[in-house]
């Protein structure tokens, strides 16, 4: 009997270390794929004034204006470094453009512009995924930024170009796939086909709810 119970004991144990093990594991394949695409991606996040159908109207005007702006200046670009830097360097031209897009509207709202590591959730552009996490992005916020908001991809280009389809730019799937290693450029590509690669995909989106990811850029 007393052999039998230290035997449990023992399987107990090695349980609970493969369970340690395997958490560690996933919890690094997480951090490191969650880490590469955060790396290579530049994104664009734009919160309106409201909810209301006219500040969420100016909102995507604001948008269009913006990524616009961003696709003259970046069509060179080959990395997210070179993305950011452009974008800082013009920063206050984006500021004008969103400032001269709500006048011209008829509105008085106050806009802030900024670039800086944000918390984006999970989300989709057309057959590509990016999971939940920390992201280098240029935020818009207009007015009492209270509104639902617009989550975009600045560079690589991931904003759809016919949303009614749910279009992407090819180019920027490209870039982004030169960026990024063969397996995660998979995982995030067909993450709703196949069933490994929804299964990598959920992992990644189950350690970043739980805040196991925090790794900023």
């Amino acid at each position: 009997m007393k052999k039998f119970i230290n035997y449990s004991r023992i399987c107990l144990i090695l349980i609970f270390l493969l369970f340690i093990y395997i958490i560690f594991c996933a919890q690094s394949y997480s951090n490191a794929v969650s880490s590469e695409l955060s790396n290579s991606v530049f994104r664009l996040h734009v919160l309106a004034n409201s909810d209301s159908e006219e500040d969420q109207q100016l909102k995507l005007k604001v948008r269009d204006a913006l990524l616009s702006y961003m696709n003259t200046l970046s069509s060179n670009c080959n990395t997210k470094e070179e993305a950011i830097q452009i974008a800082t360097q013009h920063q206050n031209e984006f500021q004008t453009i969103a400032e001269n897009v709500i006048v011209e509207n008829g509105y008085n709202y106050p806009v802030q512009i900024k670039i800086n590591n944000f918390y984006f959730p999970t989300k989709s552009y057309g057959d590509i995924s990016l999971p939940a996490g920390y992201y280098d992005a240029l935020r818009v916020e207009i007015g009492n930024a209270k509104g639902k908001n617009w989550w975009c991809v600045m560079f690589p280009s991931l904003c759809f170009i016919d949303i009614s389809s749910g279009i992407v730019d090819s180019d920027g799937k490209e870039k982004l796939e030169n960026n990024l290693d063969s397996e995660s450029y998979e995982l995030i590509s067909e993450s709703k086909t196949s069933t490994e690669f929804k299964l990598k995909f959920k992992l990644l989106e189950v350690f970043s709810h739980n805040g196991l990811f925090t790794a900023k850029n």
